[in-house]
């Protein structure tokens, strides 16, 4: 799950909005490069509150995550392929996702509602993103508020709804008292319903100042009545549902398409309605009822059924209310069989997660599981988590806890409306789901497995990569705690254990000797601090020094001698050997980031409050340095660079004062500020190129007027930006690091979108071979539907000199039409399509690439280009 802690990862306002240099930086020369980006497969590992099946076309189906963005299912891969990478650094909270809507009418339609926080954390406001291609593309409609994707209630829903019968009509439930929302030229423009007459009024804790928990909860769903509606595009539906977080005045009802509304009368009292689904086929409003706003709370619960036609309650809950110690909210019917009907008991957190299940419309019920002579369990279905064995968490607990468990934070669940036999629900981890269902009324027993792969949902933040050893890449996340990759392109059998941390704060590995490695995090009891012998294959619990709260930042010696910890809570410590006895180190205050020198084992540095620290014994006693002009926060990463001695550099700042990146050769005793760099957050090396004297810099940075991840091979001098604009993942400033054994890797944390890592197309050490001639295209049709297409093109430079500008062109066979491009200019005459640099892109180096993307239209077939022409003349196509 991706908790509130999860959530503020995203780091201080003051680095995460936008800034604007405090000088014009000096002219850089800035290349671009085409990067391939995946994964490091984790599969999961946060929130996902909500699933939506289109009503319409079968297979067609989205999940929402609460802060790593949205994701379409792709029927014949069996995987999600994320839809908000192109969120920028200066919109990062529209990566969470409060609310989707999958169009009925017209498929190709999707809208989602972003926005992360509510309260200040979240400096801008949210918006209702649409998209006329499933996603590839999205425009973009400013709310005049925020909204919330990973703010308490988070799993009630859906908020966004398309009226069935005239689509170009939207209704959007906000938070924060705000309303009611409507959108009648398919969500371009937004205006409150003044006349709705509940804006709600449930907070979680009206008490906290922060503003997190405080927040009015507001409107928690929409749902229209498809029977009073007739047509498409011209006659709304007439009856509108709308639910209120109001545990008095819960629901409320509109019959003549929003002219006006009024409370339901004779509902139900006391409670909380999460979901409100209608089975109009029965004419039954069916309501998941909790006494809080989830997703982890929920006390009580009840489920109720509305008969719309007579206005009669009935009390269809599975247990009585006084056997409940959870609240209901996952709620799903059957559309191949209305009268089935399944919840969720998604706060019942011990022993397990409860899944109930009617085939009468609610009149009787049957669980998912059920105790034989407690403590035994019966249960109706098997678990297998092969493809993700990480989910059992390395427990073996006591019965009637079982693991893996069904879950937990079960508020999104969903029958395939095209088939019966198949369900999908979120957990606090990942997505769930079988493809049998129907054995559960016949007696035999259904299989639920992880339907999880290619949604990556994890807070990133570290990141190490060895030099050697057989862990590849070693991660520090929010909730799962992090993993050894050893393959990344497949899931890891564990997370670390022994101990679990539920958050990895820092780690670090031994230099000269990397099977030593050291983790340092969160967790509600037991040492925060971990070693590892092996290279990370095997963990030992270290020792805390008194005081300890948190993970804090760690450092190991170059040769994994001694260690350095500045942990939450106390003072910054060190120790010889792994950690069983702790000293006070002195010189340095509290909350320092520390980090080590890879050389000298008896070298350590640390930064605060705009000033740097020098140890030389090992950590015992630090120095501040008389460097000046750092940043004055404590928005700062930095490393020192493998090999050299005293070689350190530094990233970080904020709008307001001192924000970039500095290089220090005399051991933090002077920083240089590079003044091509406007603001930079992170900073990471990887294997030098072919002939450079220095190892490969990595950044996340502002260079040249435009945010990026960014790639130098000779030390600052120039950059090659590495990413483009489909690829931003919205914020990642926590770690950087490229790869000390593939020339061009880099991995890159996100916040919400995991562990993504880029290969350079263009690299001729350990990225691929360059082709010959002086320069090659690959076009890819990436994904293609009924009357529409997306594609990516590639033009890589394999001559021997810079591009300085470009121009390709081609010509479709097909009569394919372009609808949108991105990363580039473009025109189309007839069949004649021309693609032009921007600004940023022009400059491509020899051996590198560049890469744009497009989405279009095609008929009858849509065949790829014969041929290419750059810069008029002729391009090798493969």
């Amino acid at each position: 799950m991706l908790s509130l802690a999860a959530g503020l990862l995203a780091g201080t306002p003051t680095a995460l909005a936008a800034e604007t240099p405090e000088k014009a930086a000096k002219a850089v020369n800035i290349a671009a490069d085409t990067y391939t980006w995946k994964n490091a497969r984790i599969d999961g590992g946060g929130f996902v509150p909500g699933i939506v099946f289109n009503r319409s076309e079968k297979n067609l189906a989205y999940a929402r995550t609460d802060i790593g963005g949205a994701y379409r299912w792709q029927q014949s891969s069996k995987t999600w392929t994320p839809l908000l990478d192109s969120v920028g650094w200066d919109r990062w909270g529209h990566t969470g996702v409060v609310s989707l809507a999958s169009d009925a009418v017209a498929p190709d339609k999707v809208y989602a509602a972003v926005g992360t926080y509510t309260n200040s954390w979240d400096p801008g406001n949210g918006a209702v993103l649409r998209s006329a291609d499933r996603g590839a593309t999205w425009q973009k409609a400013d709310l005049p508020f925020k909204l919330g994707g990973n703010m308490p209630g988070r799993g009630m829903g859906e908020r966004l709804a398309i009226d069935p019968h005239k689509n170009s009509v939207l209704y959007l439930g906000a938070p924060s008292g705000k309303g009611l929302w409507r959108s009648t030229d398919s969500g371009a423009s937004w205006s409150q319903v003044t006349n709705f007459p509940n804006v709600g009024n449930y907070a979680q804790d009206p008490t906290d100042t922060s503003g997190y928990a405080s927040d009015n909860q507001g409107i928690a769903w929409v749902t229209f009545d498809e029977s009073t509606g007739t047509g498409t595009g011209t006659n709304a539906t007439q009856t509108i549902y709308v639910g209120v977080a109001d545990k008095d005045n819960a629901v409320y009802r509109s019959t003549d398409a929003g002219a006006t509304w009024s409370r339901i009368a004779g509902q139900p009292t006391g409670y909380l309605a999460h979901k409100g689904v209608l089975d109009a086929e029965n004419g039954y409003l069916y309501l998941a009822y909790s006494d809080k706003g989830g997703p982890y709370d929920g006390g009580k619960g009840r489920l109720w059924r509305y008969a719309t036609a007579t206005g009669t309650w009935t009390d269809i809950s599975p247990v009585a209310e006084a056997d409940t110690y959870y609240g209901f909210s996952g709620l799903t019917v059957d559309r191949q069989n209305p009268g089935t009907v399944m919840a969720t008991a998604y706060s019942s957190w011990w022993p397990d997660t409860q899944v109930f299940r009617s085939t009468d419309s609610g009149g009787t019920w049957t669980k998912a599981w059920d105790y034989t002579s407690y403590p035994t369990r019966s249960n109706r279905y098997t678990m297998d988590v092969s493809s993700s064995p990480w989910l059992s968490w390395g427990a073996n607990p006591s019965p009637p806890e079982e693991s893996p468990k069904l879950g937990w934070m079960t508020e999104a669940l969903e029958i395939d409306p095209f088939d019966s036999a198949r369900m999908m629900y979120g957990t606090g981890a990942t997505i769930y789901g079988t493809e049998n269902l129907d054995q559960w009324d016949s007696g035999g027993q259904f299989t639920i497995k992880p339907m999880v792969q290619g949604l990556e949902e994890t807070a990133v933040n570290d990141l190490a990569a060895p030099p050697s050893g057989g862990a590849q890449l070693f991660s520090a996340l929010g909730d799962i705690g992090g993993f050894r990759h050893t393959d990344l392109t497949k899931v890891p059998s564990m997370m670390f254990t022994s101990p679990n941390f539920t958050t990895t704060t820092s780690l670090d590995f031994a230099e000269s000797n990397p099977g030593t490695v050291v983790r340092v995090g969160n967790l509600d009891s037991g040492p925060h601090i971990a070693f590892s012998t092996d290279n990370g294959a095997n963990w030992f619990a270290g020792t805390d020094p008194s005081g300890v709260s948190g993970g804090g930042t760690v450092a190991a010696a170059s040769d994994g001698s001694r260690f350095v910890w500045s942990p939450e809570g106390a003072g910054v410590q060190y120790a010889t050997g792994f950690g069983t006895s702790w000293s006070a180190s002195s010189g340095i205050p509290a909350g320092a980031i520390v980090e080590s020198d890879r050389v000298d084992p008896k070298t350590f540095y640390g930064f605060k409050s705009g000033k740097f620290y020098v140890s030389s014994d090992g950590g015992a006693t630090f120095t501040a340095s008389a460097a000046t002009g750092l940043p004055s926060g404590d928005s700062v990463r930095f490393k020192a660079l493998p090999g050299t001695k005293g070689d350190v550099w530094l990233a970080g700042g904020a709008s307001d004062g001192a924000y970039g990146l500095w290089h220090s050769t005399d051991g933090g005793a002077t920083f240089t500020k590079l003044s091509g760099v406007e603001q930079a957050d992170t900073i990471g090396f990887g294997k030098a190129a072919t002939g450079a004297s220095y190892q490969t810099l990595y950044t996340s940075a502002k260079i040249g007027g435009v945010r990026g991840i960014f790639r130098s091979t000779d030390k600052g001098a120039t950059w090659t930006r590495i990413n483009d604009d489909a690829h931003q993942w919205g914020w990642t400033g926590a770690a950087i690091t490229g790869d000390p054994r593939v020339y061009g890797r880099v991995y890159v944390s996100t916040n919400g979108r995991g562990v993504v890592y880029g290969d350079s197309a263009g690299a001729s050490d350990g990225g691929g071979n360059e082709p010959a001639g002086a320069c090659a295209v690959t076009y890819k049709v990436t994904s293609q539907w009924a009357d529409g297409f997306q594609g990516e093109v590639q033009v890589a430079n394999t001559g021997t000199s810079a591009w300085d500008g470009w121009s390709l062109s081609w010509s479709f066979t097909d009569g394919q039409k372009i609808t949108q491009l991105w990363n580039a200019d473009h025109t189309q005459s007839g069949s004649t399509v021309t693609a032009k640099n921007l600004n940023w892109n022009g400059k491509v180096a020899s051996g590198s690439s560049v890469s744009f993307g497009f989405t279009g239209s095609w008929t009858a077939s849509n065949s790829k280009p014969a041929a290419f022409k750059f810069n008029d003349q002729t391009c090798t196509a493969s």
